[in-house]
């Protein structure tokens, strides 16, 4: 992450610039009514985060850290959810093999015997997962609330 020392140093320095930047997006905001407010405001956000030295390589991986540390906390906690919801899951398997496991907060799309599966947490993709432990007894615990202990 970005050092709050590095931003407070910047913003001592260069407060007059910033409050400038700041009345003329407000200005532009206020006073154009058109799709040009927001190219014009966009270019005054952009020539402060270029005076002010930040890249969009920074920006970039600031965002990725950000979406990366949210994945992964949506990531733990279906998992837990997976656990509490099993019994109440249900699993419906079609002919070519592929499975759907449905409970209140998360679906779980596979196919037999595969080691990837498709999660989405309510109603978020948390993208395809390997079968670990938890999923292996999550599907188990799915299939003999179904009545099909495959």
């Amino acid at each position: 992450m970005m050092d709050t020392q590095v931003w407070s140093q910047f913003i001592r320095e260069n407060w007059l610039v910033i409050v400038i930047g700041l009345v003329l997006l407000f200005a532009v905001v206020n006073l154009v009514k058109t799709v040009l407010k927001w190219a014009i405001a966009i270019v005054i956000v952009a020539g402060l985060l270029i005076y002010s030295g930040v890249t969009i390589d920074q920006i970039g991986n600031a965002v990725n850290k950000v979406k990366e540390g949210t994945v992964d906390t949506l990531k733990t906690e279906a998992q837990s959810v997976m656990l509490k919801e099993a019994k109440d899951a249900v699993y419906t398997a079609s002919e070519d093999g592929t499975f759907t496991i449905t409970t209140p907060n998360i679906e779980v799309k596979g196919k037999a015997g595969e080691d990837k599966v498709n999660v989405t947490f309510r109603g978020v993709s948390l993208g395809q997962w390997s079968v670990n432990d938890t999923l292996r007894s999550f599907i188990n615990e799915a299939r003999k609330a179904q009545g099909t202990g495959q």
